[in-house]
């Protein structure tokens, strides 16, 4: 049923096979990843914005490159990898 499906959507669309499973994993493979990182931010808008709209991993490869640097609240920044100077 579901390789049907898939069949036919291929056929519709007219792209091969392959290529539609390439596109699919590219696009879970950026979008566990941006999904990951925006529930270690605790960024729960990016969340799910990140789960609800598909862009064929182009929205998350924004927010894990560009977006998720930015900190728009300095005083609860939480990261570990700083290091406290010594004084």
């Amino acid at each position: 049923m579901v390789g049907d499906l898939i069949n036919l959507l291929t056929n519709t669309l007219g792209i091969p096979l392959y290529l539609f499973i390439i596109v699919v994993i590219w696009s879970l493979v950026w979008k566990a990843l941006a999904l990951w990182k925006s529930a270690r931010l605790n960024q729960p808008i990016w969340f799910i914005v990140l789960l609800v709209v598909n862009t064929i991993g182009i929205i998350e490869i924004l927010y894990l490159f560009l977006f998720s640097k930015i900190n728009l609240n300095e005083k609860n920044e939480k990261n570990p990898s700083r290091k406290k100077k010594k004084k």
